[in-house]
């Protein structure tokens, strides 16, 4: 499912901070990208409720820390296996 979810989350963040989506990893985190922080996450998590027509708790925004963690609890959300 990290395989698939990947290339989308990483166009959100091209949308949401104007990056290049091929230098989202897994591995990425705030501090790799400058746009984000306190406004720039929650500019991230409506960009990726939109895009996945999905809608995060506070536990799930919070746990939104770096992209593993974004494409692991989107996953959840769709109702993937983790």
């Amino acid at each position: 499912m990290q395989d698939s979810l990947l290339p989308r989350v990483a166009r959100v963040f091209q949308r949401a901070f104007g990056i290049d989506p091929g230098s989202v990893t897994l591995a990425t985190e705030p501090s790799d990208i400058t746009q984000w922080d306190s406004l720039g996450h929650a500019t991230l998590a409506c960009a990726l409720e939109h895009e996945f027509n999905i809608r995060f708790d506070l536990d799930e925004l919070m746990a939104l820390e770096n992209v593993r963690e974004i494409v692991r609890v989107v996953g959840t959300k769709l109702g993937a296996a983790p």
